[in-house]
């Protein structure tokens, strides 16, 4: 199964558009994908005007059946919502021995189910995010051009390897996509390069960058993903060349995943 986490310590990089838009990507190619929001501001919800009857602080604290508190808004794409709760949810779990683990026991009976998992996080250091990182192991980084949005994108890179050194587990930053690229800005070219020298510290490779594109923007005010808006976007282009990128650093894991209902899963 492929789990990724989409995170940044800073907020406004295009996190919430790139988890939304890399699911559907994948549900797109055949994967039957589940996606989580785990920030208290239940930014997918909000984005996508969706109302669920349950929410991810029912399933966790409350044990609901996943199939009841997630709602379907694509051919094989099912969204898992955050709301406030959520912040009484990271309290509890607090208090729960084996924190760090309680998401990864949480879905494990319903893994069998998806092919995918994609889980949005706050932009902040958290018990969520940590429990996010634990389930997932994988974590991909959008950094918009700011430069303190690579200050974001280092310090994620730090919780990763500190929650994965913490519960002997290893956890691995996939890449860092650069996000709302417009190469007319002399200050792209500047974060750009910040980019690649984090990269090469770390070792981490840099994928596919998601060019300014308005329909991103249309999307958000018409409360729908950018496929449904625009499926020619050159944003849904570059985050489908992306996801291609993903597949093939994941590709071990790619490969286990059972074809979605007798699809062939695209890799």
């Amino acid at each position: 199964m492929i789990k990724l986490m989409i995170g940044n310590q800073k907020g406004g990089v295009g996190k919430t558009t790139t988890a939304i838009t890399v699911a559907r990507c994948l549900a797109d190619r055949g994967f039957r994908t589940l996606l989580i929001d785990s920030d208290p501001q239940g930014s997918i919800a909000v984005t996508l005007r969706l109302k669920p009857e349950a929410y991810f602080a029912d399933f966790i604290l409350n044990q609901l059946r996943l199939p009841d508190c997630v709602v379907n808004i694509a051919e094989r794409l099912d969204v898992l919502c955050g709301n406030r709760e959520t912040t009484a949810m990271e309290q509890r779990i607090f208090t729960m021995y084996g924190r760090e683990h309680v998401f990864q026991n949480a879905f494990r009976m319903y893994e069998e189910s998806y092919d995918a998992i994609v889980v949005d996080v706050a932009p902040s250091i958290s018990l969520l995010q940590a429990c996010s990182m634990v389930f997932c192991q994988n974590v991909l980084i959008p950094i918009s051009m700011d430069t303190l949005s690579v200050s974001g994108a280092g310090a994620t890179i730090f919780s990763a390897q500190t929650i994965g050194d913490s519960v002997r587990t290893p956890i691995r930053t996939l890449a860092l996509l650069p996000t709302i690229v417009n190469r007319r800005f002399g200050l792209t070219d500047v974060v750009m390069k910040m980019i690649e020298q984090l990269s090469d510290t770390y070792k981490i490779p840099v994928i596919n960058a998601i060019r300014t594109d308005q329909i991103i923007g249309k999307a958000a005010r018409a409360h729908k993903m950018i496929a449904d808006i625009d499926p020619k976007a050159k944003a849904l282009e570059d985050y489908d060349t992306a996801t291609t990128s993903i597949l093939e650093m994941l590709k071990p894991e790619a490969l286990r995943t059972e074809p979605a209902h007798g699809q062939s899963v695209a890799v």
